[in-house]
């Protein structure tokens, strides 16, 4: 029988009868359309009109001690407040040859003619069982001198700035989506600020859990959440592990999905496999060695990786240090729920869920493609000629990679689709983006976070670009992974040939953001994109508003210098070596580190004379 949330549909009924009877607690069971159990704060605004404003305290904790969280008050970390100025726009033209633009091409001064679409997107939501046995936090407390080249620029912690593998936002993932989904609700009901569409550029769940998926969902169905698992510890008294009712996404938008990496592999790193699986699903936490310095060594019980303890108000740290330190190997209550999904499992949870539309996308799949295929593309608004392709591009489960799996990368069947969907577009005369989870050109190649150089892959990154600018109606590729709001510019050969990639930032770190995407029609014809940062409007004293200032605080306490790899990404940083790619930084990303990660922009791009025709003949 089917599993929901760790009670079976029998046992489910059988309790509902049961508080019925006893005339008690019968509220517990809600559903759908309920008022949310957290509100949001009464002003709903983008960062064009205000942004959150926070000082950075002297530095009193290093980076390897992020987990002290209830020493963050005394040395005023993540103090922040709702006020400070909007962000303004860069106006970037750059997407033709040098020389071409911006000296060939005037701004128009003429409003624009249609406003052709207007979608948000999230990414990296990392939803997480912060219980799970399989986890690789304990790597966040460790210490090491780095390679020369890296002391240099960020200190003497290369492991301990990762935030990925342990911060305190790992405690409120489900309340910030909660925060954000109302956001966006209240937005769409603004005038003129209708939403098309909305879509998640991947990594939804942290490391491909059933229940982190689960919860996923349920947030944006607007169901009762229970975000716990194993023992529930502090279901009744811990505020994040609280049931809660989500508010759920507005039925009016349709809300499309892309896989991310951590949707498919273990902590987004490694292949499941019936090792791994047995470790979810078990009662014994996940024994490994350093991963981060040797990805070989996951089957190496050097260190027990540990849990976060629910029943803590700081979700503390517990059953995580050497394994010479342990006489028996920690343990937690087991949880069916916490297992591993697979591609195809992970795509089948979207035709399970009451929100629109069914199957969120997956549900367009050509029906002759490989099992686990998860591109597909379609048209947000009928009568106007733009079309979506949403792309897969993560590494294959079986693709022989011995390192950590966070490469771009496509198969003979996802590069075949591609190219058919791009000819596609150019002959129904369609505007296209793509939405894919790992941006391209933006740090060194075969980095974990780049294009993947190897025969395993279908297209080299220098061939994938050349095929972009062969469509002259492309407009921009959007992307998450990096969990940074970096936009590059891909000049082509001819002004009509270039196009824009848009990074969007975590909405578990900071600045923990989605991202509006506005696209107009302009006087002469041609197309600009505004692009701007969306926060959640979290009210003072909700778990939502908390998370914001651990989040401001793992920024402040694991940043400094460190910060400057992720907020400054026009410097190439090669990620094997950790190390500066020599050469001038990429000129077309703008460095972030003066608006503490930020950036709004306006991105005009040039059309073919065949599309400038028919824009003309649609819109006179």
């Amino acid at each position: 029988m089917k599993q929901l949330h760790g009670l079976s549909n029998f046992r489910l009924v059988m309790l509902f009868g049961v508080l019925m009877i006893f005339g008690s607690g019968c509220s517990v069971i809600t559903t759908e359309n309920q008022p949310p159990t957290y509100e949001i704060d009464s002003t709903v605004v983008t960062t064009s009109e205000r942004t959150i404003a926070y000082t950075a305290p002297p530095v009193n904790l290093q980076p390897h001690e992020l987990s002290k969280v209830s020493e963050y008050s005394k040395f005023g970390y993540g103090v922040s407040s709702p006020t400070g100025p909007g962000l303004a726009y860069d106006v970037r033209t750059e997407t033709a040859p040098v020389g071409i633009m911006p000296a060939g091409y005037v701004v128009p001064t003429l409003p624009p003619k249609q406003k052709l679409l207007n979608f948000f997107a999230i990414t990296d939501v990392h939803i997480t069982d912060k219980e799970t046995p399989a986890q690789m936090i304990y790597l966040q407390q460790l210490y090491y001198p780095g390679p020369p080249a890296l002391v240099e620029k960020i200190g003497n912690y290369p492991w301990s700035f990762v935030t990925s593998v342990y911060s305190p936002v790992m405690l409120y993932t489900t309340h910030v989506l909660d925060a954000f989904i109302q956001t966006v609700n209240a937005l769409h009901k603004q005038p003129g600020n209708a939403f098309d569409f909305g879509i998640s550029l991947g990594d939804v769940a942290n490391s491909a859990q059933y229940n982190e998926l689960r919860w996923y969902l349920d947030v944006i169905a607007g169901k009762y959440i229970t975000p716990s698992s194993g023992a529930h510890a502090g279901a009744d008294t811990i505020d994040y592990q609280k049931p809660f009712q989500a508010a759920g996404l507005d039925r009016t938008i349709p809300f499309y999905q892309t896989l991310g990496n951590h949707d498919h592999f273990f902590i987004g790193s490694f292949p499941l496999d019936a090792d791994l699986q047995e470790a979810y699903i078990g009662d014994t936490v996940l024994a490994a060695g350093d991963v981060l310095l040797n990805p070989a060594s996951l089957r190496e019980p050097e260190y027990y990786m540990g849990v976060l303890d629910g029943s803590t108000p700081n979700g503390n740290i517990i059953k995580a240090g050497p394994v010479a330190d342990f006489t028996t190997p920690p343990t937690v209550v087991a949880d069916p729920d916490r297992r591993a999904l697979s591609r195809t499992e992970f795509i089948d949870e979207f035709f399970d869920t009451t929100s629109n539309p069914v199957g969120h996308g997956f549900n367009l799949v050509d029906a002759d493609a490989p099992e686990g295929f998860a591109c597909y593309s379609f048209v947000p608004k009928s009568d106007i000629p733009l079309k979506v392709i949403v792309l897969d591009n993560t590494q294959r489960d079986d693709d022989g990679d011995p390192g950590i799996h966070g490469h771009g990368f496509l198969d003979e069947a996802r590069w075949t689709w591609l190219k058919k969907e791009l000819a596609d577009g150019d002959a129904a005369g369609q505007l296209m983006i793509i939405a894919a989870h790992i941006p391209i050109g933006v740090e060194a190649l075969n980095s974990k976070m780049e294009w993947w150089d190897n025969p395993l892959n279908a297209v080299s990154l220098e061939d994938l670009v050349t095929e972009l600018h062969s469509h002259p109606n492309f407009l921009m590729w959007i992307a998450g992974h990096r969990h940074v709001n970096a936009i590059k510019a891909f000049p082509g050969p001819t002004p009509e040939q270039g196009f824009w990639q848009v990074e969007t930032s975590s909405l578990r770190d900071w600045p923990q953001q989605g991202r509006a995407f506005e696209i107009y029609l302009n006087a002469d014809y041609t197309i600009s994109i505004v692009a701007t940062q969306i926060d959640p409007a979290v009210k003072e004293g909700t778990p939502a508003a908390i998370s914001r200032s651990y989040a401001i605080a793992a920024q402040e306490i694991t940043g400094n210098e460190s910060s400057a790899i992720y907020l400054n990404p026009s410097q190439l940083i090669d990620l094997e070596t950790q190390e500066a790619v020599a050469g001038t930084p990429d000129p077309s990303i703008k460095p972030l580190l003066d608006t503490d990660g930020q950036y709004n922009a306006i991105l005009y791009k040039q059309l073919s004379d065949s599309m400038k025709l028919k824009m003309q003949t649609l819109f006179p």
